[in-house]
């Protein structure tokens, strides 16, 4: 499409051409958290665009039980350093799914995968936890903050490797990716400002559980980086990091891939604004984030289903639109195979996103996982339909597209489902199968397919 970069933020308002409905609701509650439920997605639509993006930029207080749980999950008797990866998982996916500010702990979810830690090689799930604090408490506050407290989170630096950088044998590990995958991308910095801004981060150990900083180990010398001379330490290299025009522009690109379009390439002119804006803001991602999800291109074609869901939006969308409940130990384990561990990215660049979540191998996991859930009593679409007083097959066609697609499917796909639905009245079911085993069955096979839709697949 091409894009007017004038018109492209301002904020959007429904016209007749372009009215806001529940194919734009879903769209938002689809990036800017987890989807949606049935009530949801009328209530964002009866309410209008500006009082629901307030809401959803807002969130809500988190209810008892998500404090309650999360508390226990996360105390030192349940959640030691020495805590599985599979329970690590677990907690956050119960965050997820309990949460009452989904898009903050969306972003969280986006700025993991920025700055990419592995309890792979951390080895402590406490550490791990206390990394995730830092981000969720300011994916929607300052980027600068939050870039400053990373060189001295404690998972960060035995990730990659701060701990072992002294005065006279300075590690690299951590200047490089600071630069290249943190702030500023590649090209906008030399292997000598990598070299110097090393001696910057030397001194820095882990003390009690906390990243402190050791004047005996410390290079208190001049370094020169970005051609700029001083005593700098790390605190230093990353203000001069943010300096740079190439900062801002950097983070916004990936902001725009995460919540617009991942395979556009966007021109200059369209980004430009958002960077001078988060530049001047001093980088304030909420602000940012505001921008962007009340824009005109947002609510554009160019934004609509134009990514594909994670392992992560997937497993919780499905729990989320179904109104149920599920063992998030078991969620964990069936993640792996989808190809999202969270809490270990595959490397320092985080997972690969895209047409990269899927694959044969990765298409029949999602059909499995989405067999299992519409099987689990406590996600149950049968019960789910009955609670919305559902039963006649084009009610309950036109509910479950709507739920997960918003109906917006091809009608060949809507008269398949209903193909369906008649076609199983008459199989041979197991004798001891009771009127409602057979239709209860029917139904929760219906709420598999609609799953398995290539439109569910993508954001």
């Amino acid at each position: 499409m091409t894009i007017d970069p004038k018109a492209a933020w301002e904020p959007y308002r429904p016209s007749a051409d372009n009215p806001w409905d529940r194919l734009k609701a879903g769209h938002l509650f689809r990036r800017a958290g987890f989807g949606a439920t049935h009530a949801e997605i009328e209530a964002a639509v009866a309410a209008g665009p500006e009082a629901t993006l307030d809401a959803v930029l807002a969130g809500r207080p988190d209810p008892d039980d998500f404090a309650k749980t999360s508390e226990f999950m996360a105390s030192e008797r349940s959640m030691p350093p020495g805590a599985p990866q599979e329970r690590l998982s677990a907690w956050w996916l119960d965050r997820m799914l309990k949460t009452g500010h989904p898009l903050r702990e969306k972003l969280t979810l986006f700025w993991h995968n920025h700055f990419a830690t592995s309890n792979a090689k951390v080895q402590n799930a406490r550490a791990m936890l206390g990394q995730y604090r830092l981000i969720r408490e300011h994916a929607l506050g300052s980027f600068r903050t939050m870039l400053t407290g990373m060189g001295t989170d404690p998972a960060m630096m035995v990730w990659l490797d701060t701990t072992m950088s002294v005065k006279g044998k300075p590690n690299e590990n951590y200047a490089r990716e600071l630069m290249e995958l943190f702030s500023l991308g590649i090209g906008h910095y030399s292997e000598g400002d990598i070299r110097e801004a090393a001696k910057a981060f030397t001194g820095y150990e882990i003390d009690k559980g906390k990243g402190v900083f050791n004047r005996r180990k410390h290079d208190a010398g001049t370094k020169t980086v970005f051609g700029k001379t001083g005593p700098f330490t790390g605190e230093d290299i990353t203000r001069l990091c943010l300096e740079l025009p190439a900062s801002p522009r950097f983070i916004v690109t990936k902001l725009y891939r995460f919540l617009v379009n991942e395979a556009d390439a966007p021109p200059d002119e369209l980004l430009a604004p958002l960077a001078e804006q988060y530049r001047a803001s001093g980088f304030d991602t909420g602000k940012l984030v505001s921008v962007i999800l009340r824009s005109n291109l947002f609510f554009s074609p160019a934004a609509y289903r134009a990514r594909v869901k994670s392992p992560v939006d997937f497993a919780v969308g499905i729990v989320r639109g179904l109104e149920g409940s599920v063992g998030t130990l078991t969620l964990a384990e069936a993640l792996e195979g989808l190809g999202q561990v969270l809490f270990a990215p595959p490397s320092v660049k985080g997972w690969d996103g895209g047409p990269a979540w899927l694959n044969a191998q990765t298409l029949l996991g999602r059909n499995n996982l989405a067999l299992t859930l519409t099987s689990a009593p406590r996600c149950d679409p049968a019960a789910l339909l009955a609670r919305h007083g559902k039963t006649a097959d084009e009610d309950v066609v036109d509910f479950l597209l709507g739920v997960f697609l918003q109906g917006d499917v091809p009608a060949e796909s809507r008269s398949r489902l209903l193909d369906y639905l008649g076609r199983a009245k008459a199989t041979a079911y197991p004798v001891y199968w009771t009127a409602d085993d057979r239709a209860n069955h029917r139904l929760r096979a219906a709420a598999h397919l609609v799953l398995t839709l290539p439109e569910f697949q993508l954001d």
